[in-house]
């Protein structure tokens, strides 16, 4: 009889152990699951759009997408550097002044204007009014100086159209 309760409780034994072993898997099972769940609604997301792709093709739609925009990017790039470096001889400053040339002629009808590019290259244009007529003049400028002699108000002109440019900037 001992030798039956002996064997019974080894039986025992090994039932319960198969049973925790079988608990234990149950567990495992869900539990991977879960995480199976959450990763396929992770996928679906990922690919939401997309249709039927696996990931290898989205990755490389990517990188191929990327690529592209890196390259249009240094398009992008290049076409900004090159308009920069016309932006140095286009007009950027500009100076008004406006004066009577003569003492009997009211209004200040007479003006000069100053035209510049970044390096203070450009041209003064002069208008004088007389009541009789009325003459433009117009000198080149290099580095804010005239070959030709500049009146008061020219000068007076590029060096507002200086200062305006330096207040923008």
């Amino acid at each position: 009889m001992d030798y039956i309760m002996g064997l019974d409780i080894r039986w025992a034994a090994i039932i319960i152990t198969e049973l925790l072993i079988l608990v234990l898997i149950l567990i495992i099972t869900i539990s991977n699951s879960f995480r199976i769940s959450k990763l396929i609604k992770k996928y679906e997301k990922f690919t939401k759009g997309y249709g039927e792709v696996d990931i290898e093709t989205l990755v490389e739609k990517c990188i191929e997408k990327t690529n592209k925009i890196t390259e249009k990017n240094k398009e992008i790039e290049n076409q900004i550097n090159k308009i920069e470096r016309n932006m140095i001889h286009c007009i950027q400053k500009v100076g008004i002044v406006r004066f009577n040339a003569f003492d009997n002629v009211g209004s200040e009808l007479s003006f000069s204007v100053a035209l510049l590019d970044a390096n203070d290259d450009g041209v003064v244009i002069s208008g004088i009014y007389s009541r009789d007529n009325s003459t433009a003049y117009a000198k080149p400028i290099t580095k804010a100086n005239s070959k030709y002699a500049l009146s008061a108000e020219e000068i007076k002109a590029i060096d507002e159209a200086k200062k305006i440019y330096r207040q923008m900037m």
